[in-house]
């Protein structure tokens, strides 16, 4: 059996706060309820989750604004990694999520941290590279990185 239930929060592959989703009752029951992360719907729960979804509106509105503010800025960003390389062109370690943002902070966008950072796999050749960054779930800009000798 399926319950409706009225998400406070936003939750990943499932909804938005206010969105009325159907989950199964061991989920709703177990998880969702206790954790305050949703309740049953009812017409109280349907007003206070009206107000709420159109203040969150308004900072959502918000923070993709400033994302797509910093994508503008960093469109044409590009880092310099400098790392210990072996023979050929193959490093001692590896270039990863943390270094690249922590180079990008020191550009001057100390908002980027490393999970923002979308490496499928640390950098271990010298070479350029185009690596994305998730500033929104809507706005990923891609920052050039280039992996040179020390």
């Amino acid at each position: 059996m399926a319950t409706e239930v009225l998400l406070v929060t936003d939750i990943d592959k499932l909804g938005l706060a206010g969105d009325v989703v159907k989950v199964a009752d061991g989920y709703a029951r177990n998880y969702l309820i206790p954790q305050g992360k949703a309740e049953l719907v009812t017409e109280s729960a349907r007003r206070r989750i009206a107000k709420i979804k159109a203040e969150q509106e308004k900072v959502r509105k918000a923070l993709l604004d400033a994302a797509t503010k910093l994508a503008d800025a960093l469109k044409e960003a590009s880092v310099t990694i400098r790392a210990k390389v072996s023979e050929g062109e193959e490093l001692y370690g590896s270039v990863d999520a943390a270094q690249i943002a922590k180079a990008v902070q020191l550009l001057g966008f100390p908002e980027i941290a490393a999970d923002m950072v979308q490496l499928e796999d640390n950098i271990k050749t010298l070479g350029t590279f185009d690596v994305p960054i998730k500033l929104h779930p809507a706005v990923t800009q891609t920052v050039k990185v280039w992996v040179v000798q020390e």
